[in-house]
């Protein structure tokens, strides 16, 4: 951080200007004009530590946990992560071309099917004991939120990779 010190969560007020950029007042009546929320662990605590930054890149106030902030800060900030996080959740893997990489993978995922390339099986990453990334090809990355849940075919397929 720099001279500008992060505030705590109920000390501000966010609103939207006429342009959609979100603005920070805090309580002292300092205000920041395009802000940006960032978690701090969006795949493993999402709603947990959510920092506001501003466009000079520092930090101005800080979100310990975001279901407890008072709306309508609290959709605002959720509207903004939505436009700007695009992560599909794999929900069923229908098939691979091959079991050996580069292979193209027919997914479903809480957006709808999709089709993408894995480039290699460093292109699956662990992030927690059940949580998994896979990167295809043009770097999206697909999360795969507890492969326990997936099917037996799916994790089948999941298995040869890992």
């Amino acid at each position: 951080m720099n001279a500008t010190t992060a505030i705590a969560t109920s000390h501000f007020q966010l609103t939207r200007n006429p342009f959609g950029l979100l603005v920070l007042t805090t309580a002292a009546g300092e205000v920041f004009e395009g802000v940006v929320p960032v978690r701090a662990f969006p795949i493993q605590s999402p709603e947990d530590g959510i920092a506001l930054v501003h466009t000079d890149g520092h930090e101005v106030a800080w979100v310990e946990r975001l279901d407890k902030l008072p709306e309508p800060a609290q959709g605002l900030i959720r509207e903004e992560l939505a436009t700007r996080e695009f992560m599909p959740e794999i929900l069923h893997i229908d098939s691979v071309t091959s079991f050996s990489t580069p292979c193209t993978w027919q997914v479903q995922t809480d957006r709808g099917d999709t089709r993408f390339v894995l480039r290699g099986d460093e292109d699956i990453r662990r992030v927690g004991p059940t949580i998994l990334l896979v990167t295809d090809s043009h770097g999206i990355q697909f999360l795969i939120r507890d492969r326990s849940n997936l099917t037996k075919e799916s994790q089948r397929i999941l298995d040869r990779f890992l």
